[in-house]
């Protein structure tokens, strides 16, 4: 198995020294809705961890909830509550729309106001070992004249702090531009905890390195996060850590998802830009978007549009009626073996695995998945597929949606003279007779029902009053 790993910026083959495989993803920070963003990017790594899980590895899966921060504490002062039952609030929330979108369960979820004393116990580090700094009235910085390797995550340098596109502390008293905070010394009215370090609260990048020193030690496995999130997030965890253990690399694998853009601009908060995670899943079902989000390759921007996800509508519903047709078939199906039906089942495995393999390319193994429906369509429909296939099919169709999530369960029936119709009007699209598809399309709509054809295949739904 090969992953691609920004830290050497090379495909590497997956050796994890030992098991179980530690994988830690940046989690959110609860202050609203996540939007399809940070939905893509937790959908991701859903699918990273299910697929090791399915090939045989142990994984513990550790995703951080940072439950205090600057935009929590000023959102829970806008709604005049306090910011622990305004973080709870939207914690609660997060995990509603994870559940809805088929992530986990076995995400073991960590607030950072349950580690506090690790985080100070790592700020305390630091500065002992003379990494960290007082500014006055503010709180204490990490040095990073003493980490001289920042930047070799994302090739960037802290003289570039000021044009970072994830959060970045201001101070004129700071040693160096991209100096970061590591304990924020309270304000009056501010959640604080007290500590030797003054009282105040942790910075925004420590609390992920004090979780995982807690959980995985100082060295773990794979660190995942959004492309945004390189830099400096992720450079500031390295530093912190590898700063206070003296060992190095802090992980070993870093895997970072693409964006997911709107007409080419980055998708966030901060632009106004988003539609969240709920809003997406009032309109679309779970295995929609978790096909939307997977039908590109995990690191590659993703562009959002109606276009898009009406054609993963199209695919996910062309998975379901493959499933279902084999269902109603398959006792009108021949009891012996077909050896040549079987080496087709084989090949099409196969082919998903090496594609799931190659840095967990979805989108070439979803193309061995559709070549096999398309084989296997016309042999079902004939009923010369044999029993034993349609068995096998079934298992690994349920196989992938136990890593991919994209096979509906459930699905409503066409009846039977309009799925005619649509197969009828294929029929006339694959043979250039577009007069007769153009004709059979108003006989659809006549039916009640409208059809929308992508690149995979007709997406047919009820038309809307």
């Amino acid at each position: 198995m090969q992953v691609y790993n920004t830290l050497t910026k090379r495909k590497e083959e997956f050796l994890p020294p030992g098991s179980p495989v530690r994988m830690f993803v940046c989690g959110p920070t609860v202050y609203d809705y996540i939007h399809i963003g940070n939905a893509r990017t937790y959908v991701a790594f859903d699918m990273i961890a299910k697929y090791l899980t399915s090939r045989g590895y142990d994984v513990d899966y550790i995703q951080n909830i940072t439950d205090i921060e600057d935009k929590i504490i000023a959102r829970a002062a806008e709604h005049n509550t306090d910011s622990f039952s305004y973080s709870q609030e939207y914690e609660n929330r997060f995990l509603e729309d994870v559940e809805a979108l088929g992530i986990g369960p076995s995400i073991e979820y960590k607030r950072a106001t349950h580690h506090i004393p690790q985080v100070i116990a790592q700020v305390q580090t630091l500065v002992d070992k003379g990494h960290a700094y007082l500014i006055e009235g503010d709180g204490w910085y990490f040095d990073l004249a003493t980490f001289p390797e920042y930047g070799k995550l994302s090739g960037r340098t802290a003289m570039m702090a000021d044009d970072a596109v994830s959060r970045i502390d201001e101070n004129d008293k700071k040693r160096n531009r991209g100096d970061f905070c590591l304990w924020k010394l309270s304000k009056p009215g501010e959640p604080s905890w007290e500590s030797e370090l003054g009282k105040g609260r942790p910075g925004w990048h420590i609390e992920d390195t004090a979780i995982t020193q807690e959980y995985f030690g100082p060295q773990y496995d794979l660190h995942g996060g959004g492309i945004d999130l390189m830099f400096p997030h992720h450079e500031a965890e390295i530093a912190q850590q590898e700063s206070a253990s003296g060992k190095k690399p802090f992980v070993k694998y870093w895997m970072h998802a693409g964006f997911l853009t709107i007409s080419g601009s980055r998708m966030g908060k901060s632009k106004g830009n988003f539609t969240t995670a709920r809003e997406a899943l009032k309109q679309y079902s779970a295995e929609v978007l978790r096909f939307y989000f997977l039908s590109s390759h995990y690191r590659s921007p993703l562009d959002y549009s109606d276009a898009s996800l009406t054609a993963s509508g199209a695919a996910v519903q062309r998975i379901g009626e493959f499933r279902q047709r084999i269902d109603r078939f398959e006792d009108e199906m021949p009891s012996e073996s077909n050896p040549a039906i079987d080496s087709m089942i084989r090949n099409a495995q196969s082919a998903f695995i090496e594609a799931m393999d190659d840095d967990f390319n979805v989108p070439s193994a979803l193309a061995s998945l559709f070549d096999l429906i398309k084989e296997l369509n016309p042999l079902i429909m004939s009923r010369t597929m044999d029993q034993d296939s349609a068995r096998q099919v079934i298992a690994w169709l349920d196989e992938i949606n136990s890593i991919l999530g994209i096979v509906p369960q459930k699905m409503d029936a066409l009846p039977t003279a309009v799925q005619k119709l649509v197969e009828q009007r294929e029929r006339a699209r694959s043979s250039k007779d577009f007069p007769s598809a153009d004709k059979l399309r108003d006989e659809i709509l006549a039916q009640g029902f409208q059809i929308d054809d992508t690149t995979y295949g007709p997406l047919v739904k009820q038309k809307q009053p």
